[in-house]
């Protein structure tokens, strides 16, 4: 992978920046172990220069401090910068990783493309994006709910099973029943407690699952250090970019990459390069959002143990030119959506 994504990418001497917030309904209720939601709230980048228009997306998370407010007037405090210099080099200074940075740094990727005519994918010195498998998720509920989901969606190729620390054994044997032939990777959302780990990590062992993602939360994942298991386990909360990225080794085989949480595809890939370099498996995440968010994050793919870019699928309905899903294939996006 070329380096050249950290190169300066300064294009104009000024752009328009505008930011607004955006609600995307849901057909079914997205339940995990920390709540449920109903609508995807998000954030939404546009900047121009001329008659290029590059946009981002982001979706603010409760769980790192982050509400569509306090992302909106981050945006709008350093819009005046980033207008007179808009460069990803400079963002990266410019803001802490995180949502606000994401929607920006993947606004500046689009104009990037549209002003030059060169892909994201070619600066990013990146491989010809192809179609990818995602996961499904079984969202957390009852193990019969579950299992009816499940049984929905028993042909699809990954299932990605939500858990919340109580019941979970129930749930995932449920899970298991009704969709005997797809592969099982399980995200519990920081759910499980200590005590609990080697129980459910030999039940998950019995069922053929084949990834575990944060189990213990963040604070609590020392006890990992030593933890002798079977099945790879994959950090979510506990990684956001390189800070600290290395030391996070002795605890997890592997790392979920969200760009709202790197703050943008920019750290994402170098936040790849040193996870390669450590030897972390890689998987790549999103939450309920539209298919802006996820093309971006989509050219990470090609790195990947994992594909967890479903987010668009419970929606009522995606923007205009969203990505085009086949079953459980993702397309990649035309320009006219992103990149």
């Amino acid at each position: 992978m070329s380096t050249n994504n950290q190169e300066s990418t300064r294009l104009l001497p000024s752009a328009k920046l505008q930011c607004q917030p955006e609600d995307f309904h849901l057909r079914i209720p997205s339940t995990i172990a920390r709540g449920s939601q109903i609508i995807a709230n998000v954030v939404t980048v546009s900047l121009s220069l001329g008659d290029a228009i590059g946009r981002g997306e982001c979706v603010p998370s409760e769980r790192y401090g982050e509400s569509v407010e306090s992302v909106l007037t981050t945006i709008r405090n350093v819009a005046p910068q980033i207008e007179k210099n808009p460069d990803r080099t400079y963002l990266q200074s410019l803001l802490p990783s995180g949502a606000a940075r994401n929607a920006i740094d993947c606004a500046l990727w689009d104009l990037e493309a549209k002003h030059t005519g060169i892909p994201a994918f070619k600066r990013a010195g990146l491989s010809t994006p192809k179609p990818a498998t995602t996961a499904f998720t079984i969202f957390l509920d009852t193990p019969d709910a579950m299992a009816a989901s499940a049984a929905r969606e028993a042909t699809r190729p990954l299932l990605k099973v939500k858990f919340g620390g109580k019941d979970d054994e129930a749930r995932l044997r449920a899970v298991r029943a009704a969709a005997p032939n797809a592969t099982l990777i399980v995200d519990a959302n920081e759910s499980w407690d200590v005590k609990d780990m080697p129980a459910l990590m030999a039940i998950c062992v019995d069922v053929g699952v084949k990834m575990v993602e944060q189990p213990l939360p963040v604070g609590a994942d020392d006890a990992l250090r030593g933890f002798k298991h079977q099945i790879p386990i994959y950090a979510d909360e506990s990684v956001h970019d390189r800070k600290g990225f290395a030391e996070l080794r002795d605890r997890y085989d592997g790392v979920n990459l969200k760009l709202d949480k790197t703050g943008g595809l920019t750290e994402a890939l170098e936040l790849v390069k040193e996870a390669k370099t450590l030897g972390f498996g890689i998987m790549v995440g999103c939450r309920a959002c539209s298919s802006l968010a996820i093309a971006p994050s989509l050219l990470l793919a090609e790195f990947c143990d994992y594909v967890d870019l479903d987010g668009v699928l419970p929606l009522v309905s995606d923007r205009k030119d969203g990505l085009v899903y086949e079953g459980s294939i993702i397309n990649p996006a035309i320009a006219a959506l992103w990149g």
